[in-house]
């Protein structure tokens, strides 16, 4: 026997019980449903174009206590209404693609002509040329502040070394690195915290339909520069290419919600792409612009805003992607020629320049397959078990994040002075080498870069090691990279090299700045491929570069599981299209493996930080189920006249986003439904008070009184507050004629229909809400309304625990004797 759904089921995964009662006894608006967990009160504030918090209410500490005490236990978050953003718990909700079809919509599309149209496919265009512009200069200034300021850092230090002035160096090098680290992250947790980590799955969360306040605001996108900046500067073991994909998507949805007009950043013209289907466009193009600002490689960028991050995909999108990218790639060609001239300090030789580093022409046979599919299996295991031990550490850095924001700067500070300590003492174990005599390159290498660090040898020698780890990430990519160095690293000093790296990028993600994960994968890898070639090189005849090559996309595949963008960004990296087959076979191989034993990184971090994301498939149990069996709830319905009163009331009373509206006699002989108002409309006409008397239809036109721009979305995050409007005990009793704003097409199903077949057609439309319609017609006209929530597994096995036991759950979630046996 199914049961009615309100617009939007309870917000929360967990169980009623479960849900403190002075917490859940709020208003909710965050989402499409009643249980509210974080009142949105307490966390957005209203304005346009950013959304920045009130402060943090009581409730809203609880809230955010409970949330992260789950991580404490070693669970993911199930709440469905709140997530994790950057480093603290923020509301979310859906976002709604599907187009709205009422009255004053069609009169505004009949209304528009020809030069209509063609303007706003110019603004697309020009929008992605700004967006592909602006994405390059702020992945400029990145690699600009990061060479500089990292590069001053290990002049001095290694001008120090070369006095033999060992505790004065250690000395700078551990307080520049401080001060780094902790200017990052207070500049998170007291200006931006939504800024803080990678934001790759905030943007992919965004872009499957959930949205949350702050990400993609002025004072993220900053924070998001300048911390980054500071944070890879500061040596710890983070990236710039998650920041960077964060950036871009900052930048277009800055640009396509019309700026920010609280930082008086706005312009009229900007302000036209006011829904979530053209934001959505555009912000794919931004996170596609990222990658390609970060690598400096524009087909690379397409392909991994498609592979990884978006959830939508179509040609047209292709093309505006592939356009913004090639912007990307022309802006940095332009800026870099003017570094060239000698004005841009240190910067020249390291970020954004290509790994030139493999020979001419690149020669395997058959005999080097067999280290090559070694490497790949390895790369599998090594990349899931980073998967793994990630998430074990992040779910106690959560546990330690908790306790508020001196903690986070406690964390940050330790993580850093132990970071710095291993870098700057690791070096003494490795043995000083002689200079190579045929060498292109000066050695010792004094200064910032370079493959022979002097470090504490004798002149004439070098430090190994301390050539890697003394070092920027690029730089010691590079050094890596370098085809004819097979003898410059010992054993010993890669393996250490590689057990360093490995476990610093675990443990420096997670921390309240910015932070990427994708340049220290590619560095371990080369490591581990260099390691690898050491060992078993001897069988093949392929280059100890080569090997490092390798070796980075045999951990990208194992951990991200990317493997058709890995493969451009490889490419277009060492520009050596030679390598192309070896690098395609060991994604495959690594990918293949790492499968078998948990999910790529980018859907463990999505996960762990609680968004409600919906896969591409339906899980198997839900071929089980039909619609009817996880609505739950009674409807909230409004007619199609309705008193203003009772519209106050509801609105006030539940945290619904839409309502059925339902005609009943006199209006219709029968009760029809007749669609679907949103809540934000709701707003705008009660702000107007544009209200009737009487319990009859409105005879003016609604298209002279109101137009579309009355009813444009808000900026990310933002939305408008019943609380804000005031109305009088006379406007109270008269009523509002809902007919001409109501979506009278809004997608429905019946009762009927599996809950997979349902699944599919929610995200592949993108919608927030799916009216559920009765098998028979004798019944209510809307028994219920399926939203994101009711799709969630926490949700559905909550309902239906005996899936637990189906055979076809354990297909789909039962673990791995390799998982359980590391999670004992």
């Amino acid at each position: 026997m199914s049961t009615a759904v309100p617009v939007g089921a309870p917000a929360s995964d967990l169980p009623a019980q479960v849900v403190s009662p002075e917490v859940s006894a709020a208003p909710a608006t965050a989402d499409d449903h009643i249980c509210v967990v974080v009142p949105r009160d307490t966390a957005l504030e209203d304005g346009e174009g950013d959304g920045d918090g009130d402060g943090e209410e009581e409730q809203q500490r609880r809230a955010r206590w409970r949330f992260l005490s789950s991580f404490g236990r070693l669970r993911s978050n199930v709440t469905s209404q709140v997530a994790l953003v950057g480093t603290d718990v923020c509301p979310i909700e859906s976002l709604d693609y599907e187009l709205i079809e009422n009255d004053v919509f069609k009169q505004d599309w009949r209304a528009q002509g020809r030069n209509h149209i063609l303007r706003y496919f110019a603004l697309k265009w020009a929008l992605c040329f700004l967006v592909g512009a602006l994405t390059a200069v702020a992945a400029f200034l990145a690699n600009l502040g990061v060479e500089n300021v990292a590069g001053v850092k290990f002049v001095i230090t290694s001008t120090l070394m070369f006095e033999r002035r060992f505790e004065s160096a250690f000395i700078v090098f551990l307080v520049s690195n401080f001060l780094l680290t902790m200017f990052a992250t207070a500049l998170t947790v007291y200006v931006a915290p939504a800024a803080a980590g990678s934001g790759i799955p905030e943007v992919k969360a965004y872009l499957n339909g959930v949205d949350a306040p702050n990400i993609f605001c002025l004072k993220t996108l900053l924070v998001k520069v300048v911390g980054c900046i500071a944070a890879v500067s500061a040596s710890l073991h983070v990236g710039k290419a998650g920041p960077l994909v964060h950036t871009g998507a900052c930048i277009a949805s800055i640009l396509g919600q019309g700026g920010s007009r609280k930082y008086r950043m706005t312009s009229k013209w900007l302000r036209y792409f006011k829904n979530d289907r053209d934001r959505r466009d555009l912000v794919t193009c931004g996170a596609g612009a990222g990658i390609a600002g970060a690598f400096r490689a524009p087909v690379a960028g397409v392909l991994f805003a498609l592979e990884t991050v978006s959830s939508r995909w179509r040609s047209a999108l292709l093309w505006r992607a592939f356009f913004t990218t090639a912007i990307v790639a022309v802006v940095l060609r332009v800026l870099i020629d003017v570094c060239k001239t000698g004005r841009c300090g240190l910067f020249g030789k390291g970020g954004l320049i290509m790994f030139d580093v493999t020979s001419g022409y690149v020669n395997y046979h058959v005999v080097d397959l067999p280290p090559v599919i070694t490497l790949g299996v390895l790369g599998g295991v090594l990349g899931s078990l980073y998967n793994l031990f990630l998430d074990k550490v992040l779910r106690l850095y959560n546990v330690i994040n908790q306790r508020g924001q001196t903690y986070k700067l406690l964390l940050a500070a330790t993580v850093t002075i132990c970071t710095s300590c291993c870098l700057f003492g690791l070096p003494w174990l490795a043995a000083c080498k002689p200079c190579p005599v045929d060498s292109e390159e000066a050695c010792p290498s004094i200064g910032r870069s370079g493959n022979f660090k002097k470090f504490q040898c004798q002149m004439g020698n070098y430090n190994d090691l301390a050539s890697l780890l003394f070092n920027t990430n690029d730089d010691t990519i590079r050094n890596l990279y370098s085809s004819g160095t097979d003898h410059e690293f010992h054993l010993s000093s890669i393996l250490l090299f590689f057990l360093a790296s490995y476990f610093l990028g675990i443990f420096s993600y997670g921390l309240a700045l910015p932070s990427g994960l994708f340049v220290p994968l590619i560095l371990t890898g080369a490591a581990y491929g260099r390691l690898v070639g050491m060992l078993i090189g001897s069988r093949s005849t392929l280059d100890h570069g080569l090997f490092a090559l390798l070796g980075s996309a045999a951990l990208l595949g194992g951990s991200m599981r990317m493997t058709v963008s890995v493969c451009v960004v490889m490419l277009e990296l060492t520009n050596n299209l030679l390598m192309l087959p070896l690098v395609m076979l060991v994604l495959i191989i690594s990918k293949t493996v790492a499968d078998a034993f948990n999910a790529n990184v980018y859907d463990l971090l999505v996960k762990l930080k609680g968004f409600p994301f919906l896969e591409g498939h339906a899980e198997p149990y839900m071929r089980q189920l039909s619609v009817s069996d996880v609505v739950t709830g009674p409807l909230q319905t409004f007619s199609g006249i309705e008193k203003v009163g009772r519209i106050v009331h509801v609105l006030k009373t539940t945290g619904h986003n839409g309502f059925p509206v339902v005609d009943e006699p006199p209006f219709s002989d029968t009760p029809e439904l007749y669609g679907l108002v949103l809540r934000a409309h709701l707003l705008v006409l009660l702000r107007k008070k544009d209200f009737v008397s009487s319990c009859t239809a409105s005879a003016s036109d609604a298209s002279k009184h109101f137009s579309p721009d009355d009813f444009a979305k808000r900026g990310s995050g933002k939305h408008d507050r019943i609380e804000d409007i005031e109305l009088t005990a006379a406007e109270m009793e008269m009523y509002l004629d809902l007919h001409p704003f109501t979506n009278t097409s809004p997608y429905t199903v019946v009762e009927t229909m599996s809950l997979a077949k349902a699944l599919i057609l929610f995200r592949e439309v993108g919608l927030r809400h799916l009216l559920v319609l009765p098998k028979s017609s004798k019944r209510s006209p809307v028994v219920g309304i399926l939203t994101r929530h009711d799709f969630m597994p926490e949700h559905v096995l909550g309902i239906h625990p005996y899936l637990f036991k189906s055979r076809w759950k354990k297909v789909r979630f039962g673990k791995s004797a390799f998982t359980n046996f590391f999670s004992h």
